[in-house]
């Protein structure tokens, strides 16, 4: 019997009731670029708290103390900012690698950064890296840790990972629950708007006198024509014909149910957590840890920006010292601008103290 007045689908074609009433199991860990294209890809959280502080590091006066070495640094990596390249890096994979190249006589002429899912760490026998493994296109190249001088051919920046001793951890790995979370939360806003934003309703089955109750192969059948004729925007508000003692039941959502909104703040707020992200300066309501957003995005450089700053700087100048003997690399504090008043706020301080000299005030100023 066709309960619509619809040709019925093929046996075949009819998935199991296991499929959708069976037993949950984790799912199986995503892989770099299943986590990169469901978070960093899919998921505008993600991206605009990997963009707030990669393009800040990127941005950020540098202060170097050779001019050569700064033009190196401040310079492109395959079309990309260096110094912006390797701060994403670092935040979705937790590891950065940066080649130097040489212009033929030997001067490093170019840093490259390249992608760090990869390659892999060679170690030797005691477990130091030796070599890179660059796999790409079919093919694999390995890259000496250090020239023929014995001076850094390939520098590796690392995040934090307590259990590894040769790869970093990135925040996308932390983040992963709540991404999937809000990844979550908004198919399920999008279905609830395909349906008129509620739950359309149940049929309800009256067996009548005879008591017979619908078989295991009716049911199925109710479900598929309902999925294929009635389901979805395209066939919002159609009109049921019902036979053989159906009757449709209207449904809707309890306030409770409809907290999805909230769902997804709370899994946004611990996404931008995890990258280090004020939520205040995602747009995110309930939040007042800070009173504006001045204080927000100082917290933000103070927190995020500059020690991931510090550690690219650091990482780099120090492959670089065979190179440049003053291989000083850090952020010109003085120049960011996120950091005016609190730099205004220590030169009046520091003015005001009668009993430092000159020197001392210039020294603590940082001003030579």
């Amino acid at each position: 019997m066709n309960w619509f007045g619809r040709k019925a689908a093929s046996t075949a074609t009819r998935p199991a009731l296991s499929r959708v009433y069976g037993s949950w199991s984790a799912p199986a860990p995503l892989s770099f670029e299943a986590q990169v294209r469901s978070g960093y890809l899919e998921n505008p959280i993600v991206r605009r708290s990997v963009q707030l502080v990669a393009e800040a590091v990127g941005g950020a006066p540098l202060e170097a103390g050779d001019p050569a070495l700064g033009a190196l640094v401040a310079g492109t990596s395959g079309g990309q900012g260096l110094l912006e390249t390797l701060a994403a890096q670092l935040l979705l994979h937790g590891n950065g690698y940066v080649q130097i190249l040489g212009d033929g006589t030997g001067a490093p002429a170019e840093l490259f950064a390249l992608r760090p899912e990869r390659v892999t760490v060679e170690a030797d026998a005691r477990g130091w890296p030796i070599a890179y493994r660059y796999k790409a296109g079919g093919s694999a190249a390995v890259l000496a840790a250090e020239d023929g001088a014995g001076r850094t051919a390939v520098v590796h920046l690392k995040a934090p990972h307590p259990l590894d001793d040769h790869y970093g951890a990135g925040c996308l790995g932390a983040a992963a629950a709540a991404i999937a979370a809000h990844n979550a939360a908004t198919g399920w806003n999008r279905s609830l708007l395909e349906n008129a934003a509620r739950p359309s309703g149940a049929l309800v089955h009256d067996p009548g006198d005879k008591g017979v109750p619908l078989s295991a192969e009716q049911v199925e059948r109710l479900r598929e024509e309902l999925a294929e004729g009635f389901a979805g925007g395209a066939n919002a508000g159609r009109p049921l014909l019902l036979e053989g003692g159906l009757r449709w039941q209207a449904l809707s959502l309890s306030p409770a149910d409809m907290d999805f909104l909230e769902l997804k703040h709370s899994a946004a707020r611990e996404i931008a957590m995890a990258f280090g992200v004020p939520p205040m300066l995602l747009g995110l309501p309930g939040d007042a840890t800070y009173a504006n957003y001045k204080e927000a995005n100082r917290a933000l450089w103070r927190l995020t920006v500059l020690p991931l700053a510090g550690k690219i700087l650091g990482g780099i100048a120090q492959g670089l010292r065979g190179w440049f003997p003053d291989a000083a690399l850090r952020v010109d504090l003085n120049k960011v601008p996120a950091l005016t008043e609190e730099r205004m706020m220590l030169w009046h301080e520091v003015s005001a103290a009668d009993w430092l000299t000159g020197e001392e005030k210039r020294a603590l100023l940082g001003v030579g």
